[in-house]
């Protein structure tokens, strides 16, 4: 199975970020695309602190019932995350049969909102920078 990649530098909009992050969320769960669509965020710029290690504890807080303390601690935290570089790395992993899906996902996802300003590149196997993004993708957390 074939992989593509797609790579979405946001700059410092962590705004925008997060709403991408949201947009592929709602394609994963209405087209059942689990294992075909698979997503990861980087982030560089400044070294993480304790402050930007808490959200991410408030966050899995958010799935017990604990809406209201968890999304304030989140707004909070927001301005310290907004630092660091944020890119979007995509994969796109869909069988051989399945090319019309794939070339379909390929051009809709940059064409949306939140990716168009987002600088999309495409990266598909045999361009020249596919092994270090694949490379790059199966590092992130």
């Amino acid at each position: 199975m074939a992989h593509i990649y797609l790579t979405f530098d946001f700059a410092k909009d962590e705004e925008k970020a997060q709403h991408a992050r949201h947009k592929l969320e709602g394609w994963k769960q209405a087209f059942r695309l689990d294992k075909k669509l698979l997503y990861k965020i980087e982030r560089t710029g400044a070294a993480p602190t304790d402050g930007e290690a808490k959200p991410a504890k408030a966050e899995k807080a958010k799935g017990k019932g604990k809406g209201k303390t968890s999304a304030a601690a989140t707004v909070e935290a927001a301005p310290a995350a907004s630092n660091d570089d944020i890119k979007l790395l995509v994969r796109l992993a869909f069988s051989g049969h399945e090319k019309l899906s794939e070339q379909r996902w390929v051009q809709r996802i940059p064409s949306e909102d939140p990716f168009q300003g987002a600088s999309p590149i495409v990266v598909k196997p045999g361009d020249a920078s596919f092994e270090s993004t694949e490379k790059q993708f199966d590092e992130l957390a």
